[in-house]
């Protein structure tokens, strides 16, 4: 798979590549933060033409996302996001380079990422088609019914198949995602720690119709797609990783650098992994959860892995198979069952002290103790456990988290088939 890197100049016009004088493309365009179970079926559909067709399966994809620069701009009186700013949404499921690895697996030839920008937003979206159409050779566009792009997102999906129909330069195919219909999330999400141990259940399941209306009231709900990243987000700040991850048709997982920390668990026999504060990727609701840790090795090593996948300033870069792919596959030895812990140490707290949140995890890995600080990990979330508790000492803690160790390592057995 090939990457390219644009940067839209002051008026919004992005140097599209030539990517063929003799062969057209397939193209698919969005954020795709989660490259969930929707995302999946419109790139697979991408990549499915275009082999039946012999021409290039093309997805453009925008970093920083749209939320992001916009979120800025209305904090600071309409400016761009300055290029120093840090590019990551709080609110974002995975970074661009996980999208990437995940496209690559799906077969996409090529990935153009975009630096969003409020220039690049304002142009239409016949302008935006027309220039696709012209640069990157563009005969069939796939989306997802309720893509929106352009000015005024006024591109939707019956704007754009009117164009197709009165241009004929390009034809539109629509996926629906194919899931399981339409779902209620609070308009505001907001973290929800579930009240007693085991994965939460749908607060919804089994509600008559006027108690499902007196809910949705009550909680400012909005409806979107069962199979969206605002659901997969909501469900993760509800302890709920398990239909997250149904969604995900993945393990929804957080990366970081391991540092050091007050060493406690090691004290106990439990020595964790402290993940440090600038981590990639959504972080669930506080609790304990069954899980994965996956060493990506040292952090430049790792980094510098990460930043050549998403390629240079208008270049394009070959990414193949990499190390990273060996250390995430099913059986890597620089992978490990792990019980993880989000949230602060109530048990070592005294009256009116308060530890930071953190996320720590415990590689169930033998006897031997991991040296993993400085490394940059991948903590993949399977299940909730239960909530954090504060204990009558450090014995009785240790006794919990030994049986969090145990349970862990049955649920992470069981998710690879062993």
């Amino acid at each position: 798979m090939k990457v390219s890197r644009l940067e839209p100049d002051s008026s919004g016009i992005v140097d599209w590549p030539t990517l063929s004088t003799t062969k057209k493309s397939v193209v698919t365009v969005g954020v795709f933060d989660g490259m969930h179970r929707g995302h999946q079926a419109v790139i697979e559909r991408v990549v499915s033409l275009a082999h039946e067709q012999g021409e290039y399966a093309v997805v453009i994809m925008f970093d920083p996302s749209p939320k992001r620069v916009h979120s800025y701009a209305e904090a600071h009186s309409g400016a761009e996001l300055p290029s120093g700013e840090p590019t990551q949404d709080a609110d974002e499921l995975m970074p661009a380079s996980e999208r990437m690895r995940l496209m690559k697996e799906l077969g996409v030839d090529w990935v153009l990422s975009v630096r969003y920008t409020l220039a690049f937003a304002a142009k239409s979206f016949r302008y935006f088609l027309g220039a696709l159409v012209g640069k990157l050779g563009m005969g069939t566009l796939v989306l997802g019914r309720d893509a929106t792009m352009g000015a005024g997102r006024a591109g939707n999906v019956e704007a754009i198949e009117d164009l197709s129909q009165a241009t004929g330069v390009f034809t539109l195919e629509v996926v629906d995602d194919a899931g399981p219909g339409d779902a209620w999330v609070p308009q505001s999400i907001e973290a929800q720690v579930p009240q007693g141990p085991g994965e939460p259940g749908d607060p919804l399941e089994g509600m008559s119709k006027a108690e499902l209306r007196a809910w949705t009231k009550a909680h400012a709900c909005k409806k979107v797609r069962t199979w969206s990243s605002t659901n997969v987000r909501y469900l993760l700040a509800s302890g709920r990783v398990g239909a997250a991850n149904e969604i995900l048709g993945h393990a929804h997982a957080v990366e970081g650098e391991v540092v050091h920390g007050e060493q406690r668990g090691r004290e106990l026999g439990y020595p964790t992994a402290n993940i440090g504060q600038d981590y990639e990727g959504y972080m669930p609701v506080d609790g304990v959860y069954a899980g994965w840790l996956v060493d990506l090795g040292p952090i430049e090593q790792a980094s510098e892995s990460a930043e050549s996948a998403k390629g240079d300033e208008g270049t394009q870069t070959h990414v193949s198979a990499s190390g990273q792919e060996t250390r995430l596959a099913a059986g890597s030895p620089w992978r490990w069952p792990a019980d993880i812990s989000i949230g602060s140490k109530e048990t070592f707290a005294g009256e009116g002290q308060h530890y930071e949140r953190v996320l720590e995890v415990n590689a169930i890995a033998g006897d031997d103790w991991l040296e993993l600080y400085g490394h940059k990990v991948r903590v993949e979330f399977l299940a909730y456990l239960r909530p954090q508790e504060k204990y009558a000492d450090a014995d009785a803690l240790a006794q919990q988290l030994k049986q969090d160790a145990a349970d862990s390592l049955l649920i992470a057995q069981q998710s690879e088939g062993r």
